[in-house]
């Protein structure tokens, strides 16, 4: 995969995440900037920060409980460390940072 197809490919999934967000009702506010990053802030300010990262054809993660890359497999991204999905682990650190039990799925 080249870069151009990586970041369109990792822009599609965090587009998919923040409209994912939106529908969740998670109690949080998100913004996609179309620089390849999106950050979710919750009420106590603490965040989540989404962010492509070109040069290693990752998605990064830097939430409080630590850093996470996803890379793309299969048609889904998946954690580097584990195998989980990016949604379902983005799911389980909304949750965890106080966005309220939520379950994220792609749209795309």
């Amino acid at each position: 995969m080249n870069e151009s197809d990586f970041n369109a490919a990792a822009d599609l999934a965090l587009a998919a995440l923040a409209r994912a967000l939106e529908a969740s009702g998670a109690q949080c506010d998100c913004e996609f900037r179309g620089d390849g990053v999106l950050e979710i802030e919750f009420e106590d300010r603490g965040r989540i920060i989404v962010n492509r990262h070109s040069a290693a054809k990752e998605i990064w993660v830097a939430a409080r409980s630590g850093g996470f890359h996803f890379r793309p497999s299969g048609g889904q991204w998946v954690n580097t460390r584990d195998g989980t999905e990016f949604f379902a682990a983005l799911s389980r650190l909304i949750s965890e940072n106080g966005g309220g039990a939520v379950v994220l799925r792609p749209d795309y």
